[in-house]
């Protein structure tokens, strides 16, 4: 494992993953050009897999969709069924371009896609795509408590509580249920707009992935409050 560290200790830590070096260079290049981050390096998805379980969190994850021992896709899957690691942020990157591609990473729970060859805008895209400012569209968790005349130890509860929902319902739900709607106004409930949002937009998987990111985002505002 490979750590890069240039900024202190709250800075945002980025497992990088692919089996072409250069590949990677590249890609740990641009995400460093993004800001001031801690990036953890991996060759391929057998090798992220085992630090991942050995206790590493990324605050997000970039990685290749092909590679050996390990596809992306497989990693994928594996993380969105780890209890601890399932609302991580994980963004796919690959030369495949065609729908049915992104399709199947799509469902599998990406929560991001790049094509490469890699653009600084494209990785800078979704930095800011998964990670707004809070006072973006989501209430803050203090505004939220009073809202429903709760203390912040209550609201955590009910945010533990809808992130296993989220992951409950990343093995399977149909858009028309009543299981979704129930999904929606729980985000809209615990002011999560940018949740609620993001499971009215095909593919639900990515939805759900989104939302589970979001009320762990918001887990951690009301830690730290």
């Amino acid at each position: 494992m490979q750590v890069r560290d240039e900024a202190g200790g709250d800075a945002m830590k980025v497992l990088v993953i692919d089996d072409d070096v250069v590949a990677r260079m590249m890609l740990l290049h641009l995400v460093d050009s993004c800001g001031s981050h801690a990036i953890v390096e991996a060759d391929d998805g057998a090798d992220a897999w085992r630090q991942l379980e050995q206790g590493l969190r990324p605050d997000i994850v970039f990685c290749d969709l092909r590679m050996p021992h390990l596809s992306g896709l497989e990693l994928l899957q594996r993380v969105r069924q780890a209890a601890p690691l399932a609302a991580l942020p994980f963004v796919l990157v690959s030369a495949a371009s065609d729908s049915a591609t992104m399709d199947e990473a799509a469902l599998a729970g990406a929560s991001g896609y790049i094509v490469k060859p890699f653009r600084q805008e494209d990785v800078r895209a979704q930095f800011e795509r998964l990670f707004p400012p809070f006072d973006a569209n989501d209430e803050a968790p203090d505004a939220v408590a009073r809202r429903l005349g709760i203390d912040l130890d209550r609201l955590r509860l009910y945010l533990d509580g809808l992130l296993h929902q989220l992951q409950a319902a990343q093995g399977g739900v149909s858009e028309g249920a009543g299981q979704l709607a129930r999904l929606r106004e729980g985000c809209v409930m615990l002011g999560l707009h940018d949740a609620a949002a993001a499971l009215d937009r095909p593919p639900l998987a990515a939805g759900l992935a989104l939302a589970q990111v979001a009320v762990a985002r918001q887990i951690a505002r009301v830690a730290g409050a």
